[in-house]
């Protein structure tokens, strides 16, 4: 019997993924200071490329080197010079030498941008990121300019990667990013064309699909990264999730990633955030309690024809194969277990059962310590400490080709706050 997940997948604007398996975004930090990719990047993607998935997607490439996710991402926010030009197309080719799709993941961070790349964030509104610590500034609200601006960049970007010889774009529009904050209610408090109703605070998205489809033709893949709520009270909910898909639909969309939280509410991370989360109106599926969105994807497809992608928490095959039997997903994201089995989607098509579950036994505090995790501020800590720990282990197969078995989560922050440093140092 054929697996589900070895079928090919055809998109609406006629592009083919080889199997149903993706490499979903994952920060990479392994970029030059000024933004450019590295020969690390291309070994990281190369290795990934040769493991087995039918489409791996990029980390954030923003389209504003003054609001990076994190120091390290690579950056295009103007038309790429001849050496940018090089780089970008290198990393393509490896990215691509095993016949796979590599998309690139399009974003502008806008007031999750850290302090240290920019204490004054441009943002919808002037509304600070509600976590401990200080690691966020004090954003500034855009002007209608600055946005039309940003949306410019958007397709500029689109056009790059597309010459580069990427195979596809996504724009982020989900995990508390600019766009999702355009379109959630408690960071978007403005009263013009941007703000208000759903409509107007889904226009900056639309705006940018248009100049992105403008700028790569027809047939080349456009996808939406979206969150199925935010799980924050008064926040982008389901229901607006749903209105959102279906006019990404209409707009030529070829691919919507579901997902879901931001940084205050990491939901994409399966664990607890700042605050209580609020509960979504969404009926429960019979699929197995693994895979953090399935449910939401599933009510979407009542909605629309478009192909769905799911990420978040899949680890079993079997789970990944129900999923897409029952139309729950067309595409499994397969995002951390990569970060250490970089050919985990070859191990599954070749009959491996279940993914290993790294985060179950990492954490920034030892066992005598874990009532520590009880004080939302040091919870918040652990929470991106045990992150740190997964972008060690990209470091590791970008820089040496393998993942570090001996990499501890303490090492591992340590080791990000060095990095971080050295690449915002003036």
């Amino acid at each position: 019997m054929t697996q589900l997940i070895s079928q090919r997948l055809k998109l609406p604007c006629g592009a083919e993924l080889p199997n149903r398996l993706a490499k979903a975004a994952m920060t990479e930090g392994l970029a030059t200071a000024n933004g450019v990719p590295t020969p690390e990047l291309e070994r990281l993607y190369g290795l990934w490329s040769d493991g087995g998935a039918g489409m791996l997607l990029s980390g954030n490439i923003q389209v504003d080197r003054d609001h990076l996710e994190r120091p390290g991402n690579v950056v295009i926010d103007a038309k790429p010079n001849a050496a940018m030009r090089k780089s970008l197309a290198s990393w393509a080719k490896a990215g691509t030498r095993n016949g796979n799709h590599f998309w690139a993941q399009i974003s502008h961070a806008g007031r999750q941008t850290q302090k240290i790349v920019n204490p004054h964030p441009k943002a919808p509104s002037p509304i600070k990121l509600g976590l401990p610590g200080g690691q966020f500034g004090e954003p500034v609200a855009l002007t209608k300019p600055e946005i039309k601006q940003i949306v410019r960049r958007f397709g500029v970007c689109a056009a790059a990667v597309q010459e580069a010889g990427f195979t596809g774009v996504q724009v982020h529009a989900a995990h508390g990013y600019l766009l999702s904050q355009f379109l959630s209610p408690r960071s978007n408090h403005r009263d013009d064309e941007y703000g208000g109703d759903l409509a107007n605070r889904a226009r900056m998205l639309l705006d940018v699909i248009a100049a992105v489809r403008k700028a790569v033709g027809p047939d080349f893949p456009v996808a939406v990264k979206l969150n199925s709520a935010d799980f924050q009270k008064g926040g982008f909910d389901f229901a607006d999730s749903l209105e959102v898909v279906q006019w990404l639909e209409k707009a030529s969309v070829d691919l919507i990633e579901i997902s879901g939280g931001t940084y205050e509410q990491p939901k994409l991370l399966g664990v607890a955030g700042m605050e209580e989360e609020e509960k979504q109106e969404v009926k429960e599926s019979t699929m197995i309690r693994e895979a953090y969105f399935v449910d939401f994807a599933l009510a979407m497809q009542e909605k629309v024809s478009i192909p769905l992608m799911v990420t978040g928490g899949f680890r079993q095959r079997r789970v990944m194969e129900q999923a897409l039997e029952t139309g729950s997903a067309d595409l499994i994201g397969l995002g951390r277990p990569m970060c250490v089995m970089a050919d985990a989607p070859n191990q599954l098509l070749a009959g491996l059962d279940e993914l290993p579950r790294y985060e179950d036994n990492l954490s920034l505090f030892p066992s005598w310590l874990s009532f520590l995790s009880s004080f939302k501020p040091l919870r918040a800590l652990a929470t991106f400490a045990v992150q740190f720990w997964f972008y060690g282990q990209i470091y590791a197969i970008g820089h040496r080709g393998k993942a570090d078995d001996n990499l501890s989560v303490f090492a591992a922050t340590k080791q990000n706050m060095a990095l971080e440093k050295k690449l915002t140092a003036k």
